[in-house]
């Protein structure tokens, strides 16, 4: 299975849904199997500062198969992925970026979401994802 763009509609529909349900208004970012971008929401009012940062989450969950979140878990001080955040041309370390598996278990893309706390863009990042099965 590959991302098609009415699969990715759904994925963004059902994070924009969940965003307006806890009322934040979300960055969108959808990225393919290879971390390209296939799909960019910016709900109204949400902040400009954000549309790097959901870009870079979807990427980071991408590059690394793995949700944002846990990269970030692994490159505190003392850890052995410290300061990966500085490469690829900048990761986003922190939740909101959530990996896209097929019905095997093959990654097919990334969702990240930024414009809430991290613990609500994470909510809405999953929302999309779940709207994958």
């Amino acid at each position: 299975m590959s991302l098609t763009l009415e699969i990715v509609e759904k994925l963004s529909s059902a994070a924009k849904a969940k965003a307006k349900e806890i009322g934040v208004p979300m960055n969108i970012a959808v990225v393919d199997e290879g971390a390209n971008l296939k799909a960019f929401h910016r709900m109204d009012n949400a902040w400009l500062g954000s549309i790097d940062i959901s870009i870079k989450k979807a990427k980071t969950a991408r590059f690394f198969d793995m949700d944002s979140g846990e990269i970030g878990k692994l490159s505190q001080p003392g850890q052995p992925l410290y300061n990966i955040e500085h490469s690829n041309g900048g990761l986003i370390t922190f939740p909101g970026g959530v990996v896209l598996k097929d019905e095997t278990g093959v990654v097919i893309g990334a969702i990240g979401v930024s414009g809430g706390t991290v613990d609500q863009d994470h909510e809405v990042a999953t929302a999309g994802a779940e709207a994958l099965k």
